[in-house]
């Protein structure tokens, strides 16, 4: 009855999605068993998450909606893959994709083709996809960026206890996957610097964040629990969210709080913003530098009419070994300007401007929200000319993250 040569293989209880392949008789073959010399195909190492779409639909179509999908599909990022290669032509070709892809630890020989890969607009491999995820068994933390390491055998990881009994593989539970560790190992990630020239960290001081000493790791808002079922007519139960909920989605709500007080003056009026930052990470994460979240302040008077704008940028500012501002992080050996809100940091914000004439009242309308893709022109166009949707693109839209309305009397 085993006559198929591959078996297609998934999580069971929520392990992961992940592609198993078979020796001559049917049954999974370790790598240690059956790679003795030679390393496995990438493709049979690491397979494409589509695999595991016909046990795992919740979490494969969850995952497939997320910003991980996109890894390494979005025109920014092809777009900065080219300038970096291009910067220097004995540039580390695996840089860019230890975090995008991080399955390239493993095969880092194979740099050229994960390249022209992301250059095809079209890649046949996964960036961040089921097998990164799943098939990691230890994060060393004591290397900077830390680095995971990969078990690619025939035994899969992940959070859940207790994983269904199944014919496709082994699964098993490690505190990992319910530990901020984890995540560090792309999302604390910076470039190689010397010592003179350390870049702070993308995270902040996030471990001493109330957050953090409450327990509540990264998954906890990044992946929160629903129930349902892990593997197709599995039993309900909690399970992660596989959406990864941050910068799009409902989690962006529940990032800040404002608070705004007005003062009117005669002819002058201020307006005192207190911004409270909710999460236990900088606001936003700086990685690249052409990211910025903006705090704006909008008066209409008569008519309701816009009669005075003001903003504050939150945001990081490199530069390049010449002094010259670069939102590229990998080109930044220092940073000149940074202004991103620091882990749960209160921030207050005062405007001061001209009271509206002859308006009865004026509406104060205080916006903090992420600001579409800055840079360059010639990089804001690569990308315009490299996306499906051309200047609609959604990292040309600003998202708003928080609002608050207020109607102040004048007479």
């Amino acid at each position: 009855m085993w006559k198929y040569r591959k078996l297609l293989i998934s999580v069971v209880g929520g392990l992961g999605i992940i592609g198993v392949w078979s020796g001559g008789n049917g049954f999974p073959v370790d790598a240690a068993e059956g790679m003795t010399k030679d390393k496995k195909p990438l493709e049979r190492a690491f397979p494409h998450s589509n695999k595991c779409k016909r046990c795992h639909e919740r979490v494969f179509e969850e995952w497939e909606a997320s910003p991980l999908s996109q890894s390494i599909h979005s025109a920014p990022f092809r777009v900065a893959l080219d300038r970096y290669l291009d910067t220097e032509r004995n540039r580390d070709r695996t840089f860019c994709f230890r975090c995008h892809a991080p399955h390239i630890l493993e095969y880092p020989e194979q740099a050229d083709h994960f390249t022209k890969e992301v250059q095809s607009r079209d890649p046949l491999i996964d960036g961040v996809g089921c097998a990164q995820c799943h098939l990691v068994n230890t994060v060393d933390s004591t290397v900077k960026p830390p680095h995971p390491h990969f078990a690619l055998g025939k035994t899969v990881f992940g959070g859940y206890k207790k994983p269904v009994s199944n014919l496709a593989h082994q699964s098993k539970a490690l505190d990992l996957f319910k530990s901020s560790t984890f995540c560090l190992m792309c999302h604390e990630a910076l470039p190689d610097r010397d010592k003179e020239h350390q870049m702070p960290g993308l995270l902040g001081d996030w471990k001493n964040t109330q957050a953090n000493q409450k327990g509540k790791a990264c998954q906890s808002c990044h992946m929160p629990e629903q129930f349902g079922e892990s593997a197709n007519g599995e039993r309900n139960r909690k399970v992660a969210n596989h959406t990864f909920p941050g910068r799009l989605g409902k989690l962006q709500q529940e990032a800040a709080e404002l608070d705004i007080q007005t003062e009117v003056k005669g002819k002058t009026s201020v307006v005192t913003v207190t911004l409270q930052s909710l999460v236990p990470h900088n606001l936003p994460l700086p990685h690249p530098g052409w990211v910025s979240v903006i705090l704006d302040l909008t008066i209409k008077g008569k008519n309701l009419r816009k009669v005075y704008g003001e903003n504050r940028v939150y945001t990081r500012v490199f530069a390049d070994a010449k002094g010259k501002e670069t939102v590229f992080d990998f080109e930044g050996v220092t940073v000149v300007k940074d202004t991103v809100l620091k882990p749960e940091e209160t921030r207050v914000e005062t405007f001061s401007f001209p009271t509206p004439k002859d308006a009865p009242s004026m509406d104060v309308i205080v916006t903090l929200r992420y600001e579409p893709v800055k840079g360059p022109s010639d990089f804001l166009k690569a990308i315009e000319q490299a996306s499906s949707r051309g200047s609609k693109d959604p990292v040309f839209q600003s998202i708003d993250i928080v609002q608050k309305k207020i109607n102040v009397l004048l007479k």
